[in-house]
């Protein structure tokens, strides 16, 4: 069985147990407390020496860092990975572009807003750049959604996964998701995929 050491609450967990989920791919979950500084105990960092979630340990024992390397090798030779080359290269295109420019801007600025309010104050200006880097994100995935159902293909894929895990509690950090038409409609389609299950529910549902 897989094991996922994850924190709840984090959309790059999230999208590595959706996948799971939606293979049908067995695995437990490890909660990690974040917060408490669990990534960084002797204890983790034995599992993991480079002390962050996720962190997937597969059935034969190999540990594999990097959520969207996770999706990568879990979605190989399934139907949510496509066999055409230049497909293929789309999906990698996105999942490397969500994190170098979506996650980096859209994931603090939920968790200094949502998560821990009491130090918004202090980072405001990195808010702003936040906000103003991530909504361009937003705005590129929002032109590509509004001419595609879907990113690559015109069909679920791997590629859809990885960019949901952020982008649908993006309002959580104040990006205004209603501005964002093509998105709303493709996150209504992803939440419609067969064994699909919101964020929360998923990691009480599997948590050791």
């Amino acid at each position: 069985m897989h094991t996922l050491y994850a924190t709840m609450g984090s959309g790059n967990c999230y999208k590595v147990q959706l996948l799971m989920r939606q293979l049908d791919i067995p695995f437990r979950v490890i909660n990690i407390d974040v917060l408490k500084g669990e990534t960084q105990s002797p204890e983790y960092l034995a599992v993991n020496p480079n002390g962050k979630v996720p962190y997937l340990v597969l059935p034969d024992g190999q540990g594999l860092g990097e959520s969207d390397a996770m999706l990568l090798h879990l979605a190989e030779g399934s139907h949510l990975m496509p066999t055409d080359p230049m497909e293929r290269t789309r999906v990698f295109e996105w999942l490397f572009w969500e994190q170098s420019s979506h996650e980096p801007h859209i994931s603090p600025a939920r968790f200094w807003i949502a998560i821990m309010p009491e130090g918004r104050d202090e980072r405001a200006d990195q808010i702003a750049v936040w906000h103003e880097r991530g909504n361009k994100a937003l705005r590129m995935m929002n032109e590509h959604l509004l001419q595609n159902d879907f990113l690559v293909g015109n069909r679920y894929t791997v590629a859809d996964i990885g960019l949901y895990g952020y982008t649908h509690v993006a309002d959580e950090g104040e990006f205004p998701l209603s501005d964002y038409m093509g998105i709303c409609k493709w996150m209504d389609r992803v939440r419609s995929m067969p064994r699909h299950m919101p964020m929360m529910e998923i990691a009480t549902a599997v948590a050791a």
